[in-house]
């Protein structure tokens, strides 16, 4: 067993850190101000293939693996994990509808969506269903048009911002059977938004509850096969489960290294803080941490990547426990860094924030423990 990333996987990370500390760390702090992110940036990553990461090459993007595509979130965060998981939002969206779209619906959006002309945002939670997404209540119901849209979504990243929505909506009855999956454009009639939530972290995504009232969608925009939307939600959530590890592994990474150069400057008591045995025993810790959470991120990945029985297991478990660690390092990287790591120009306050979400996004890490424990058991029989 080879635990060594391949020279083309250190190519794909190095190439996304070098983008990440040219293009987006040095605006970070500013995006996060003003509440969003250019559009500027993202032909930038387009022209290196992340609008479409894990997109088949013959359909123009780039073909990477689902662990290959984790360093590129994970090197991306060192930048910035709230840039980050925006671009895992839009690359997950497109997966699926190189997956399940109709070839007119593909020659219609994925072209734009590898271009990241057209940005996506993924409209699944609601006010009334958080964990309990298969309880969704906006609907579609069937016009001469196609379909009239109904409902309201609620948390959405690019609220707003981004230039289509894939939404999750009810075509039948009740249930996880009665859901569908339909692509509304913005400026769509009856298309619209509430007021930017004023959020802990992830401040520079723009995030809103999407309205819809009679909105009409064409049936062409609908994905794949009526009563199928909530299978496809689930199957994508897998890849969205490690692509969110993977933003607080490199998060963690990053804030533990800027907490390795500060202690080396900080001096007190007549040396640098990293002299003191016990602080050097916390920097061991987190260093074992970020090790464990490294290989299991990796063989969650690798095992999804080879279609493995127990792949969603193993991304729930690589989820829960790398998110877990993440928020914790960053929280032991600011007690390290003291008064410092309370203020924003250090940097570490604004991960610790930014990472507070990832455990309760993608699955609660509470539902990841319900389908841990739920494998367990039916394998025990």
């Amino acid at each position: 067993m080879d635990f060594a990333l391949s020279a083309e996987a250190q190519a794909i990370f190095d190439l996304a850190h070098d983008l990440g500390q040219t293009e987006i760390a040095p605006h970070a702090r500013d995006w996060e101000a003003a509440g969003t992110i250019p559009k500027s940036l993202w032909p930038k990553l387009a022209a290196l293939g992340f609008g479409g990461l894990y997109v088949s090459a013959d359909k123009g993007g780039s073909g990477l693996s689902r662990l290959e595509a984790s360093l590129v979130f994970q090197a991306l965060s060192h930048a910035c994990p709230s840039v980050a998981a925006f671009l895992s939002i839009h690359n997950m969206c497109a997966k699926m509808i190189e997956l399940y779209g109709s070839d007119r619906l593909q020659a219609r959006f994925l072209p734009r969506a590898l271009s990241m002309e057209c940005f996506f945002s993924y409209c699944l939670t609601e006010p009334g269903s958080g964990s309990d997404a298969a309880a969704l209540r906006t609907r579609a119901d069937r016009t001469p048009q196609g379909y009239a849209l109904t409902g309201t979504k609620a948390f959405i990243s690019g609220g707003g911002y981004s230039d289509a929505y894939l939404v999750m909506c009810r075509t039948g009855g009740d249930g996880p059977k009665g859901i569908s999956a339909l692509i509304v454009e913005d400026a769509t009639p009856g298309l619209s938004f509430g007021a930017l939530e004023n959020k802990m972290g992830w401040r520079s995504q723009p995030t809103r509850q999407v309205q819809f009232d009679a909105c009409t969608v064409p049936a062409d925009n609908l994905l794949g096969a009526e009563g199928h939307g909530f299978s496809y939600a689930m199957a994508g959530l897998d890849g969205g489960r490690l692509n969110i590890a993977a933003c607080s592994l490199g998060a963690a990474e990053a804030a533990l290294r800027a907490t390795l150069a500060y202690m080396a400057d900080r001096r007190a008591f007549g040396q640098s803080l990293d002299q003191f045995q016990a602080l050097q025993f916390r920097l061991a810790d987190m260093e074992i941490e970020l090790a464990a959470a490294r290989v299991l991120l990796r063989q969650a990945a690798w095992m999804l990547d080879r279609g493995a029985p127990d792949a969603v297991k193993h991304c729930a478990m690589a989820k829960a426990f790398v998110t877990e660690a993440g928020c914790k390092i960053v929280d032991d990287c600011l007690q390290l860094h003291g008064g410092y790591g309370y203020l924003a120009d250090y940097g570490i306050e604004k991960l610790a924030r930014d990472l507070r979400v990832h455990r309760i996004l993608e699955g609660t890490n509470e539902i990841m423990r319900l389908i841990i424990s739920r494998h367990m058991l039916a394998a025990r029989g």
